[in-house]
């Protein structure tokens, strides 16, 4: 599994950054943004958790 953060959709609520910080972390725009290569498979449903609630659909798996 692989995501990507859509710098133009991010709002920097956070959320994602929050609830999975092993894929997610803040850029230097103040935005979130993933991890290069794969999730680890331990925080796969984290991760998938943070796709669905992110608020404006911004994350996306690839």
């Amino acid at each position: 599994m692989r995501v990507t953060v859509d710098q133009d959709l991010c709002v920097s609520c956070g959320f994602c950054i929050d609830n999975c910080p092993e894929v997610f972390s803040w850029n230097d725009e103040g935005k979130s943004q993933a991890i290069e290569g794969e999730v680890p498979e331990d925080v796969e449903e984290a991760t998938r958790e943070c796709i669905e609630g992110c608020p404006t659909e911004a994350i996306k798996e690839i």
